[in-house]
């Protein structure tokens, strides 16, 4: 959950993060170039936060980099407290799959059984909906007057009556939209079947049964040790983040944990300690756009990668779980920005054997300024986002909507990168080979954009 979800990158339009990566034979771990990885990221202020990255129970690095609170000069550590951000959805998940198995909550049954109050129009919105983003339920984060309304209090009740008047956005089960809405509402069911409230309900079913100690829900009351202060980067460098009432993001965002803890989640939910098998299995099992229960799916080729990421004031998160594999990675920042999604998307393909290329490594070839013209044209990489790609005194320039002209440089065929931001763009062609359209590589996410 993150009011910083409809920002733009300088080349991307910010969208739900996913690790990506390609199938192969998990090879030797390179350790070193992990660090290397994230260090470098944190030299180019991409990030500071704390990274775990581990294989079955073997811990293979577990560090932190950049300061978990620039005023004291206080570095992160694995012990560091970060708040989740959308991590928190897989909590949710798994809260209301408990629920399920003691048969108090029907899965597909009307949301109305169990809010009572619920409006007409939610009538054919079921649990499932709501835990697969499939509710048509708006997502009231995106609303025009959030900014504004995220530094009061409310109550569930209050926040549910912020968006319960809006029209769906489509019909329950045809479509698909990130809701935080939908979590909220869950948070709600929580509370109302189990009669405890969503911190209570967590902290006895999930957190304290797997030894979470050093996480929980978060409060600015509370006095927490060993807690991040969340930043944001700016043109004079980093700044305090935006203040966020702990009473809006519930169960669509409000957990705080660290590495240490998050592997003990993934090793507790995937070994089983949580749920039945057919409950992980649902759990896990993807409906629409490749997403499940709170968590992301991706199949390859041994299996899996189950995965989500978060962002909230400050904070921006990853956390993936490669099943053939046993792998597992986990990125918590303190510093607004694509910078989390991007090292745990590089940490998992060294994690996997694979290889990974920082900028300053890429090298530049050749290409002959009439063969550019083919890559010349406007690609949609949203309804109001493109990129328009022209060739200027024999270089090819990439020009995204409202921004300045950027370079790239060829690094292989149809394959090229700038040297501004840390992206990439590959142009893809149709069956006669014509250049049809590209896809942008940047901050860990793979955006296709068709050529018009």
């Amino acid at each position: 959950m993150s009011s910083h979800s409809r920002l733009r990158t300088r080349l991307a339009v910010s969208v739900l993060g996913a690790f990506t990566l390609c199938a192969g034979p998990v090879l030797a771990q390179d350790v070193s170039r992990m660090d290397q990885i994230a260090r470098e990221s944190t030299a180019r202020d991409e990030f500071s936060g704390s990274v775990l990255v581990a294989r079955g129970d073997q811990v293979l690095l577990d560090q932190g980099y950049g300061l978990a609170n620039r005023e004291w000069n206080i570095p992160n550590d694995g012990d560091t407290k970060f708040r989740l951000g959308s991590i928190t959805k897989q909590f949710t998940a798994v809260a209301v799959m408990l629920l399920h198995e003691r048969g108090l909550v029907d899965l597909d049954a009307p949301l109305k059984t169990y809010i009572t109050e619920a409006p007409a129009s939610w009538d054919g919105v079921t649990v499932r909906h709501l835990l697969t983003h499939t509710s048509g339920i708006p997502n009231f984060t995106a609303f025009p007057d959030y900014e504004a309304q995220k530094t009061r209090p409310a109550t569930l009740e209050a926040l549910i009556a912020r968006f319960r008047d809006h029209p769906l956005e489509f019909q329950p089960g045809e479509g698909w939209a990130y809701s935080n809405s939908g979590y909220v509402l869950l948070t709600a069911l929580i509370e109302r079947v189990s009669g405890q409230g969503y911190a209570a309900f967590v902290c006895a079913n999930l957190l304290q049964p797997l030894g979470m100690a050093d996480s929980g829900y978060d409060s600015h009351t509370a006095i927490l040790p060993r807690r991040a202060s969340g930043y944001v980067p700016t043109a004079d460098g980093f700044a305090h983040a935006d203040y966020v009432d702990m009473t809006i993001p519930g169960g669509a965002g409000g957990l705080y944990s660290t590495t240490h803890d998050l592997l003990k989640w993934e090793q507790g939910l995937f070994g089983g300690r949580l749920l039945r098998p057919a409950s992980l299995t649902a759990l896990t099992t993807p409906q629409r756009n490749g997403y499940a229960m709170g968590l992301g799916v991706t199949p390859n080729a041994t299996g899996a990668l189950i995965q989500h990421s978060g962002g909230i004031e400050g904070f921006n998160t990853a956390m993936a779980y490669d099943t053939g594999s046993a792998m597992t990675v986990i990125v918590l920042a303190n510093l607004n920005g694509p910078g989390a999604d991007k090292l745990g998307t590089d940490l998992m393909t060294l994690a996997r054997g694979g290889t990974v290329t920082l900028p300053d490594e890429r090298q530049v070839i050749a290409v002959p300024a009439e063969a550019l013209r083919a890559y010349e044209g406007i690609y949609d990489l949203a309804p109001t986002f493109a990129i328009t790609v022209t060739v200027v005194d024999g270089k090819l320039m990439a020009q995204a909507t409202g921004q300045s002209a950027f370079e790239l440089f060829a690094e292989a065929d149809d394959a090229f990168f700038l040297r501004v931001v840390d992206a990439r763009i590959v142009f893809t062609r149709d069956a006669a080979g014509a250049v049809a359209g590209l896809v942008l590589h940047q901050g860990g996410r793979e955006m296709p954009a068709p050529k018009r």
